[in-house]
């Protein structure tokens, strides 16, 4: 019976130990072991014998790549503009013994260091550059988290800028300040539209003006002309300059007959005499 209680117990016993002793570790993950609360090793993918009594398996880490969700947060810039700003890193345990025992929770140290960055860099900047260089901001948030990230035993792959946009209070702000300046632009362009018309009709008047000037000088000296080649003719013959004055004379008191002003018409009694006396003829 005694023999038969102690065989139970070593089969037991062996069984706990198969048990606690084989480990099988699946692909994509590595486990930390410990040996009388130290580190002893890194178990790879597969089938492992460990001692189930003094050793334990005191950490599962992932080798794959792992997707750290950066929570929205507001972000002041240089000129005093509020911003929203998210972001998400991609991150890889490189050395599984310093993200376990170099850091308590590799996971949220990333995280924060990652915001914390993020402010930083955002904060230097102004508004129109923040919303606009997403690219900028994307390299040098890598360049800020790597080094420290790689002290932890963390690769960070790649960084990308989620979201950036102003909140809604600087949101309204913007929209009414571009609804101005679009007033702004419209009644600029229509006072310098009318500034351009009265410009352009002034500068009609003025050509008017020099062209009607012209015409008059024109008028003026070809009557100049006129008269200078009926003086020279009537020193000849004082019957065609007759002829020509009178005429001119009669057309004159046709004018005045017909006009609705007048009442009386006066015509010397000697027409020829009269038109002779105009030009000096005897």
């Amino acid at each position: 019976m005694e023999f038969g209680t102690v065989s139970l117990l070593l089969i037991v016993a062996v069984i706990v130990a198969i048990v606690k002793g084989v480990r099988i570790v699946p692909q994509g993950e590595e486990w930390v072991v410990e040996r009388l609360g130290k580190f002893a090793g890194v178990l790879s993918p597969g089938l492992h014998v460990i001692n189930p009594v003094f050793s334990r398996v005191s950490y599962k880490v992932t080798t794959k790549d792992i997707i750290l969700d950066i929570p929205q947060q507001e972000v002041i810039t240089s000129d005093n503009a509020v911003i929203l700003a998210n972001a998400v890193a991609f991150i890889k345990v490189s050395n599984i013994e310093r993200a376990v025992y170099g850091i308590e929770n590799f996971r949220e140290a990333m995280r924060n260091m990652v915001q914390t960055n993020l402010r930083s860099i955002i904060g230097g900047m102004q508004l129109n550059d923040a919303l606009t260089s997403r690219d900028r901001i994307k390299t040098e948030l890598k360049n800020a988290i790597a080094d420290e990230a790689l002290d932890w035993g963390l690769t960070v792959k790649s960084v990308e800028i989620q979201d950036i946009k102003p909140s809604p209070n600087m949101q309204d702000a913007m929209e009414r300040q571009a609804a101005a300046e679009r007033e702004r632009v419209a009644v600029v362009t229509e006072a310098e539209g009318a500034k351009q018309s009265l410009i352009l009709n002034a500068e009609a008047r003025l050509e008017a003006a020099r062209k009607d000037a012209e015409a008059q000088m024109v008028a003026a000296k070809a009557s100049a002309e006129s008269i200078k080649f009926i003086a020279d003719a009537a020193k000849d013959n004082s019957t065609s300059a007759t002829f020509l004055l009178g005429d001119r004379y009669i057309q004159s008191m046709e004018k005045m007959a017909n006009s609705n002003n007048s009442k009386i018409v006066v015509v010397p009694g000697d027409l020829v005499s009269a038109v002779k006396s105009l030009v000096g003829g005897k």
